[in-house]
C-alpha cells in the first residue's frame, strides 16, 4: 500500500492532499480533536461528518516540535524532503518545518488493513499477510491470471481495492517473493512493475545492495568494505568467497540473492513467536524520582500485551522486558515460566522480576513487556491459560549490575 497510514488519513482530511504531513508522535484521540475545534471555531457544531472542511491553518505544524516522537510515515509530499519513518519528529522538523502533523490511528488502519486484504482474496486466495500494509500474492492458478504477464490481473487488484477503499497500492510482479518485492518499489506510488528472469542484469544489478531485502546497514557495510555496492558486483563475487567472508549460511544467501533466486513459497499461516509493547517517553524517566508514573506505564503495557494475547488466542511462557537508557544503551530479560498464561497479573510479576536484573539507576528512554514462547490457548486446558500455578524455573543470572536503595522494588513490587 502506497504511504498507507498516511493515505487513511487523507481519507480523513482529504483537504490535505498534496501536502507534506507526517503521522506520528502519538495516539489519535478523536474527541480531543472535535473538542479544540468546538472551542477555537465555535461558530458551527462539529462533527465527524465536518473534518473535511477544518481549515489549513487549524492543523499543527512540525516548526517548534520539541519531543522524542518517531515518524511513523510521511505522505510523498512531505518525503521530497528527506522526511520519512523512522525519523525522529524533531530531526524532520529541522528537514520540513511547514509540514503537518497527525497523530496515528490504529484501529482506522487495522479497519483498512482487513478490507483491502479481504479484496484481494476474493480474487487471488492464495496470499501471504506480511503486516498491515503489504502482502505477496500466488496467483500461478487464478484464471487469466497470466495475461500481459499478470499485468492485468495487477490492474484488477489495484481498481477493486481504489473502488472500495480510495487508496492506491503498488505491485510488484516477478518470479519470485524476492524479486516481487523489489519491483513493488519500482513504480510507486500507484505503478505496477513486472520484472522477469531475463531483466536481473538491466534491472535488477544496477541497484544498490541494500534493495535486497535482507541486506541491512551492517551487511551492507562490510560489503561496501570490500568495494561491492551494486547488486551486480555482488552477483560477480564467487559463491566460495562470500561463504568465506560472511558464513555458510548467510554467504549462500548473499550469492542467490544476487542472482534473483528464491524458492520460498507462499505462507498464508503462521504462527506468531512473540507479542509486545512498548512505549518511547516524551521525557526520560528515573526509576525513584517518576516511580509513580514508570509504575502505571508498565502496569499498561503488561495489561496491552495480555489483551492482545487473549484477542488473538494464544498464551505464552517466556516473558520479558525491554529499556531504552538516555545514552540510547538497550537491554533486554526475559524468564521462563512452566504455565502457560495470558493474565496481565502473572505478566506484570514476572516482567518485573526481569527489571531486577538490571540497572535502574539511569534515566529510561523507552520501556517495553514481551511474551514468547507462544501456543495458542485452545490448545491448553483452562487452568494453565489462566496462569494459575505459577512456577518460575528460570534462574536470575547475575548481570554484573548493581543498583540501589531497593528500586525494582519499590517501582514494581509483586503483585
Amino acid at each position: 500500500m502506497d504511504a498507507f497510514y498516511a493515505s487513511v488519513e487523507l481519507l480523513r482530511y482529504p483537504q490535505l492532499k498534496g501536502l507534506p504531513v507526517v503521522i506520528g508522535g502519538g495516539r489519535r484521540r478523536e474527541d480531543d480533536v472535535l473538542a479544540r475545534l468546538n472551542r477555537e471555531l465555535p461558530e458551527r457544531d462539529w462533527t465527524e461528518a465536518d473534518l473535511a472542511d477544518i481549515p489549513l491553518d487549524f492543523f499543527p505544524r512540525l516548526q517548534g516540535y520539541a519531543g522524542r516522537g518517531v515518524i511513523t510515515t510521511a505522505t510523498y509530499a512531505a518525503r521530497q524532503f528527506g522526511v520519512g519513518s523512522a525519523m525522529g519528529l524533531m530531526k524532520a522538523a529541522k528537514l520540513c518545518p511547514q509540514a503537518i502533523l497527525l497523530p496515528v490511528d490504529f484501529d482506522q488502519y487495522r479497519h483498512y488493513s482487513r478490507t483491502f486484504k479481504g479484496i484481494i482474496t476474493e480474487i487471488a486466495p492464495l496470499m501471504e499477510d506480511r503486516g498491515v500494509d503489504e502482502v505477496y500474492i500466488d496467483f500461478t492458478e487464478v484464471p487469466g491470471g497470466q495475461r500481459e504477464g499478470g499485468r492485468v490481473l495487477a490492474r484488477l487488484i489495484q481498481k477493486a481495492i481504489h473502488d472500495a477503499t480510495g487508496l492506491t497500492c503498488s505491485i510488484g510482479v516477478a518470479p519470485n517473493k524476492l524479486l516481487a518485492k523489489m519491483a513493488s518499489e519500482f513504480n510507486k506510488p500507484n505503478g505496477i512493475s513486472v520484472v522477469y528472469e531475463a531483466d536481473l542484469a538491466r534491472r535488477i544489478w544496477p541497484l544498490p545492495c541494500r534493495k535486497i531485502n535482507g541486506i541491512g546497514p551492517k551487511a551492507e557495510a562490510r560489503l561496501s568494505g570490500h568495494g561491492i555496492h551494486t547488486i551486480g558486483e555482488l552477483a560477480a563475487q564467487p559463491r566460495d568467497w562470500l561463504l568465506a567472508h560472511f558464513g555458510k549460511s548467510y554467504g549462500a544467501w548473499l550469492h542467490d540473492a544476487a542472482h534473483g533466486r528464491d524458492d520460498r513459497p507462499i505462507v498464508t499461516e503462521s504462527e506468531p513467536v512473540s507479542m509486545s509493547r512498548e512505549t518511547t517517553f516524551e521525557r526520560d524517566l528515573h526509576a525513584v524520582r517518576d516511580r509513580e508514573t514508570l509504575g502505571a506505564l508498565f502496569t499498561r503495557l503488561c495489561e496491552q500485551v495480555a489483551a492482545d494475547l487473549q484477542r488473538k488466542g494464544y498464551v505464552g511462557r517466556t516473558i520479558g522486558v525491554k529499556l531504552r537508557y538516555d545514552n540510547f544503551k538497550i537491554v533486554t530479560r526475559d524468564q521462563s515460566i512452566e504455565h502457560y498464561t495470558a493474565d496481565p497479573k502473572v505478566l506484570r510479576q514476572v516482567a518485573g522480576q526481569c527489571l531486577k536484573r538490571v540497572d535502574l539507576s539511569r534515566k529510561l528512554r523507552l520501556l517495553g513487556v514481551r511474551v514468547g514462547t507462544l501456543l495458542r490457548a485452545g490448545d491448553l486446558g483452562v487452568a494453565a491459560a489462566t496462569g494459575s500455578g505459577l512456577s518460575l524455573v528460570a534462574a536470575e543470572a547475575s548481570s554484573g549490575l548493581k543498583w540501589g536503595h531497593e528500586q525494582t522494588d519499590l517501582l514494581f513490587p509483586d503483585d
